[in-house]
């Protein structure tokens, strides 16, 4: 994701010099042929987030279209002050890039675990809040974000398909995707774990279990329209966040669910369950940990469904 990032911000950059790139001492290496190539439209302010995000806010409001980079949560905690008084108070054409969501950097500890900042930029007003799934959303995600006026967060993180969902497929923020169709049950995901919902779906399918995967790229503005009618056609549905479980994907699903004239359906969540990540390991370990692998989405589908499946059976399907 943070390679389709680089390659389309260069693009945009090329084509429009009214784009400018700011970090907080990040990405050596990776951003070295961007500096290269466009030296007035990058600048490093070493590692002081909240002094980035006030340049951000001034260069924004003399007609700058700007993209602040930083781990995820130093461009959005460190900084909130200014992000929410300067930046999104004033509707400043920023897009804050958060690299390394989730457990990216499961490794480096608790400080690096990024699972509160959807719910905590999904409550300032006049953000768009953006996970995409795959390096293909993340291009798109780029692109539009900077022709949508004022502040958006955009979460990446490493790895992801390059190509689309399918031939046809077309990217548009607020509009989710569905990447799997399916009639029994609806898995809801955003960010990089939708591959753990895309195998878990596998799995279930198996079972003669059909599940509907769907990419919730946006969780503000969130599709209500998808969830609604997920919520007509499927039994149960369970929303897929590598986050806390508050706040987040969940729990904006939730309120769709409950304050629209939808039927009354079966709900679970897999996030993490409102706690710190105090276990370090890398991403696919902490996932697992934390119960938030498609094995956990499996066995929360079949609690959720009152299915039981025989345990020699459960073994072969979802070790």
């Amino acid at each position: 994701m943070r390679d389709a990032f680089v390659e389309k911000l260069t693009e945009l950059a090329e084509n429009d010099p009214s784009i400018m790139f700011i970090t907080a001492d990040l990405g050596f290496g990776v951003f070295t042929e961007y500096a290269k190539r466009f030296p007035k439209q990058y600048l490093n302010v070493g590692v002081a987030e909240q002094n980035m995000t006030g340049v951000a806010t001034g260069l924004a409001l003399e007609g700058r279209t700007i993209f602040t980079y930083s781990i995820a949560n130093f461009a959005t905690l460190r900084c909130l002050e200014q992000i929410r008084n300067d930046a999104a108070y004033h509707n400043a054409n920023i897009t804050i890039v958060s690299s390394g969501g989730g457990f990216t950097y499961g490794s480096l500890g608790m400080s690096h675990h990024a699972t509160e900042d959807i719910a905590i930029m999904r409550a300032l007003p006049n953000i768009a809040v953006v996970a995409p799934g795959t390096a293909w959303e993340t291009r798109y995600a780029t692109e539009q974000l900077t022709q949508r006026p004022g502040v958006g967060y955009l979460r990446i993180e490493k790895g992801g398909n390059k190509e689309p969902h399918w031939a046809e497929c077309q990217f548009e923020l607020g509009k989710a995707i569905t990447v799997k169709n399916g009639n029994d049950i609806t898995l809801i995901s955003t960010g990089g774990i939708l591959t753990e919902s895309i195998l878990a779906a596998e799995k279930l399918s198996a079972q003669g279990i059909s599940a509907r995967v769907i990419s919730m790229h946006t969780v503000k503005p969130i599709d209500r329209a998808a969830i609604i009618k997920a919520a007509k056609e499927t039994k149960a549905i369970v929303t897929v966040e590598e986050h806390n479980i508050l706040g987040g994907l969940g729990s904006a699903v939730a309120e769709v669910l409950t304050l629209e004239d939808v039927p009354k359906i079966k709900f679970g969540q897999i996030g993490l369950k409102d706690q710190y990540s105090s276990v370090v390991g890398d991403q696919g370990y902490l996932r697992s940990f934390y119960q938030l692998d498609h094995t956990s989405i499996v066995n929360k589908v079949l609690s959720l469904i009152g299915k039981t499946i025989p345990a020699e059976s459960l073994r072969e399907t979802i070790i």
